[in-house]
């Protein structure tokens, strides 16, 4: 069989598989389940177009990296054709253990465990079905490999996903604040004492890879309709989920079923192999299915919101740079109370606060270095004259409240 297909994406234009190996993770169930995990979870609710999947998304990251490898060829560095295969390997499977809705539900699935956390060990167990052959990919994606700068084009401040992540979106969506010169950047790339470097001559694409990251971030992933579909898409599952403890019926999908009715702790994932078995046939369907079922579902708070995702029916939600006033929040419990003929405590999930954060450059998660002309190495920070890059390295925290829009219809 010919292995070596060729893909048109819309982004790139047509990307190649480059080994047979490449080609037999892509075809495995696991990775085909991406098929079915929005990359941007409830951004669709605001931007209709941004329907595209974390299928999407790897398969461009594995085409940003074969453009990186050649690159740093180019300039000298010898990277053996299994350490090429390796990195590719673990760019296309670095989002592999994402479940359903991507970040929009990441604690609500498996408390206490991170979707890196499970892609290693959605890896490791492809590692033992292929043989061995993924334990350079798992090296390189662990950071366990003695070349670094291989792991920093899996993961750092400027890797593969980020410039992939933020072309797709910004495509899908129609946001073109958030396009970068990925070809640019990549083509200034460079390796010095085992670190990924970006030549001078490149200053600006990164300014504006920063800057576009920050845009992208309030205009796209903390856009206010997009936190509020996902914050009820949050609560529905916390819901069903108190429920389901109770001993109440709700209808669940075998595979949500494990995780619903039952809280599993992070020791009992990583250490029964049957809990990873049924996350990786868990995908968007499942909780769309079940959301369209609770919604005729006799509690009338599991009811009512999944009749308001179901119909577009999102919270408001007010932004602030300051605590939101407690009289104002006791004032909509007290109206949800009385509207809905509810407790207190059944109150919380029509009216509650929460903080969200924005912090476009995280100095102290690995810098983006810059390699200057005279051969010195400086943050982008110090090398870059934009004053306004400084502010990037801050963090922004703000405070939001979510309230369902009956509430203020009252007054």
């Amino acid at each position: 069989m010919n292995k070596k297909k060729i893909i048109n994406d819309p982004v790139y234009g047509f990307i190649n598989i480059p080994t047979d190996l490449v080609f037999d993770l892509i075809e495995h169930p696991y990775f085909q389940r991406l098929r079915y995990i929005k990359q941007v979870g409830m951004t669709h609710l605001v931007y209709p177009g941004a329907l595209h999947t974390r299928f999407h998304h790897a398969l461009g990251a594995m085409h940003l990296m074969g453009m990186a490898i050649e690159t740093l060829r180019s300039k000298g560095h010898a990277i053996s054709d299994d350490e090429e295969e390796a990195v590719t390997i673990a760019i296309l499977l670095h989002d592999i253990g994402h479940g359903p809705f991507s970040h929009a539900l990441e604690e609500s699935i498996v408390e206490h465990i991170s979707h890196e956390d499970i892609s290693t060990m959605i890896m490791q167990r492809l590692n033992r079905q292929f043989n061995g052959q993924l334990s350079l990919a798992i090296e390189i994606f662990e950071d366990k490999y003695p070349r670094r700068f291989l792991h920093q084009l899996v993961s750092s401040q400027l890797d593969m996903d980020r410039m992939d992540y933020l072309n797709r979106d910004s495509f899908f969506t129609g946001v073109s604040e958030g396009v970068i010169s990925s070809d640019r950047i990549i083509k200034m790339l460079n390796v010095v004492n085992d670190e990924i470097v970006v030549e001078a001559k490149g200053i600006y694409s990164i300014e504006k890879f920063l800057i576009a990251r920050r845009l992208m971030y309030w205009q796209v992933y903390l856009h206010k309709t997009v936190i509020a579909g996902e914050q009820l898409l949050v609560k529905i599952l916390k819901r069903s989920r108190e429920l389901a403890l109770r001993g109440e019926e709700v209808f669940t999908t075998p595979a949500l079923s494990k995780f619903l009715k039952k809280p599993v702790t992070r020791d009992e994932f990583l250490n029964e192999d049957h809990y990873l078995d049924t996350f990786a046939s868990l995908d968007d369907t499942d909780i769309m299915a079940a959301v369209k079922v609770w919604a005729t579902h006799h509690d009338f708070v599991l009811s009512t919101l999944c009749t308001h995702l179901i119909h577009r029916n999102l919270y408001r939600v007010d932004i602030t740079n300051t605590l939101p006033d407690a009289g104002f929040i006791n004032d909509l419990l007290q109206k949800a109370q009385k509207k809905y003929n509810i407790s207190g405590q059944d109150a919380s999930y029509f009216v509650f606060t929460d903080v969200i954060r924005n912090k476009a450059y995280k100095s102290d998660d690995g810098k983006i270095c810059i390699l200057m002309k005279d051969g010195s190495i400086k943050d982008i920070t110090e090398a870059s004259d934009n004053s306004n890059l400084e502010a990037l390295v801050k963090t922004v925290e703000k405070y939001i409240v979510c309230f369902t829009k009956e509430l203020i219809e009252l007054d």
